[in-house]
């Protein structure tokens, strides 16, 4: 896949059964300049996702064919990082849960605002500037972040993460004994300026990044809890 150039417009792939709904976020994301790809069920949309390479997906849950957590869990495991914003017209929290629990980076219940929503994107399309300027960050216990290559390694052996999972981790290691809260974490890793009850994408996030780091995920060695307070890296 061909890197986008500098000032070349971001793409959208919006996943949604819905076509008011399809008609209303294309002229809102092409009024915000971005470009759009459209999909009306999951199969269409999980193939324009591994064929055009979007910047950012608004994927669906209630979808024909695949609904919205089977496009998920088979993008993430295919190894694709794209920022995922998921869609849903229920309140229940397993479904949100759910969606999180399958690599997706963040979700918005229907209905939502527009402005909320445009929100949510741009926060979602910023590469962390957080970001430790050395290409070689070493995390310790044989945990090495590249932060050039976006990749991380434990013991040599690569390590697939999300983009929301490498830029939590990284920003709590590059900040080694440091404790942030849940709010702290939202606002500088997620950009969000508002939080309400998405402090729960956190928790699901560090339990997700555990499992993929730690050697024994409910005892963690890398990213621990300070109880009552939040999450620490020890450095």
């Amino acid at each position: 896949m061909e890197e986008k150039k500098t000032g070349e417009k971001k793409t959208v792939l919006i996943v949604e059964d819905e076509k008011n709904i399809v008609d209303i976020l294309r002229f809102n994301l092409e009024k915000a300049g971005y470009e759009t790809l459209e999909a009306y069920d999951g199969e269409t949309g999980l193939r324009l996702a591994v064929e055009r390479d979007p910047d950012l997906i608004l994927l669906d849950v209630m979808l024909p064919k695949l609904d919205g957590f089977q496009v998920c869990r088979s993008l993430r495991d295919q190894g694709s990082a794209v920022p995922i914003l998921m869609l849903t017209a229920r309140e229940e929290e397993t479904d949100k849960v759910t969606g999180l629990e399958l690599g997706a980076d963040d979700y918005i219940t229907k209905p939502f605002s527009m402005r909320e929503l445009m929100a949510r994107i741009r926060a979602n399309m910023r590469r962390s500037a957080l970001q430790p300027p050395a290409e070689e960050m070493e995390a310790g216990a044989g945990l090495e972040i590249n932060t050039a290559a976006y990749q991380v390694t434990k013991g040599g052996r690569a390590i697939d993460l999300t983009q929301r999972e490498y830029e939590l981790l990284t920003f709590l290691a590059s900040h080694p004994g440091k404790v942030y809260s849940r709010i702290d974490l939202m606002e500088q890793v997620w950009n969000y300026d508002y939080v309400g009850d998405d402090v729960r994408t956190v928790d699901v996030a560090v339990r997700r990044l555990r499992e993929k780091i730690e050697d024994d995920p409910a005892n963690p060695g890398y990213i621990l809890t300070r109880r009552g307070v939040g999450y620490y890296f020890k450095g």
